[in-house]
């Protein structure tokens, strides 16, 4: 992946803002198990009472076992070599919430599985795809700025959802941090890495970029890989184009 020469990029933080109020609630299924009750369900997913009341068209408090209710929750894939321990510390989920959230009291995990992830509610994350952390932002936008910073604005969101795409594949790490420093065959996946550039801070566009990607736009198109069109990788060239923004080409 090509680094391309930098630019100022100047925007108000307002935009930012408004980016982060906008989407809609991210929802999951929780099932209910014996002695709940919707106080310790709105505990257990950092919620109130009143909104599960809401989300579900609910006129009481009464729940009953094996009751399915809509959650403000974001949700886990599980990969394989995953564990419910390495995914709650990868997560910022207690274990034992974790377990709570999904009735899961074995150890038993498959690739593709999905769980609930208890506290990473809708309040905190708004519609986001992926767990993160505002070092995870951090980072994301450094890597959009050192490889796309005087590209269209779809072309940064395309670098962004390039890592939130593998985050979320079966096929790569499943953090932000570990997708973007992963090695392969001793190659860094990605340039700026190699050549120190993911240390220089990030434009507001990129910041901006990065969350919009988190947030779930996608203008790469569900691809895994990105590259400028002056490469000559043949390997590259012969994937599936999914996008082809600016001069970054987004393949799967």
């Amino acid at each position: 992946m090509t680094r391309f020469k930098k630019t100022s990029v100047l925007l108000c933080s307002i935009l930012l803002t408004v980016l982060i109020m906008a989407g809609n609630v991210f929802a999951a299924a929780y099932k209910v198990v014996a002695n709940d009750s919707l106080y310790k369900i709105g505990t257990l997913f950092n919620t109130s009472v009143s909104t599960i009341r809401s989300d579900n068209g609910l006129t009481s408090d009464l729940i009953l076992p094996g009751q399915e209710l809509s959650v403000r929750a974001l949700t886990y894939t599980v990969k394989s070599g995953d564990s419910l321990y390495t995914i709650s510390q990868k997560n910022g989920v207690p274990l034992y919430s974790l377990r709570k959230a999904n009735n899961k009291w074995d150890n038993t995990l498959y690739p593709g599985q999905k769980l609930l992830l208890p506290g990473k509610t809708a309040t905190e994350s708004g519609n986001a795809v992926i767990a993160f952390t505002q070092s995870d932002v951090d980072l994301l936008a450094r890597l959009i700025t050192a490889e796309a910073d005087n590209q269209p604005y779809d072309a940064k969101v395309g670098v962004g959802a390039v890592v939130v795409n593998r985050v979320r594949s079966q096929d790569f790490p499943n953090s932000i941090k570990s997708v973007i420093y992963q090695v392969i065959g001793g190659y860094y996946q990605f340039t700026p890495v190699e050549n120190g550039y993911i240390n220089n801070p990030a434009s507001a566009d990129a910041k901006k970029a990065a969350y919009a990607a988190l947030y779930g736009s996608d203008p790469s198109k569900g691809s895994l890989f990105y590259f400028d069109d002056s490469a000559t990788n043949k390997w590259l060239w012969s994937k599936p184009i999914r996008a082809y923004i600016g001069k970054m080409v987004f393949v799967y």
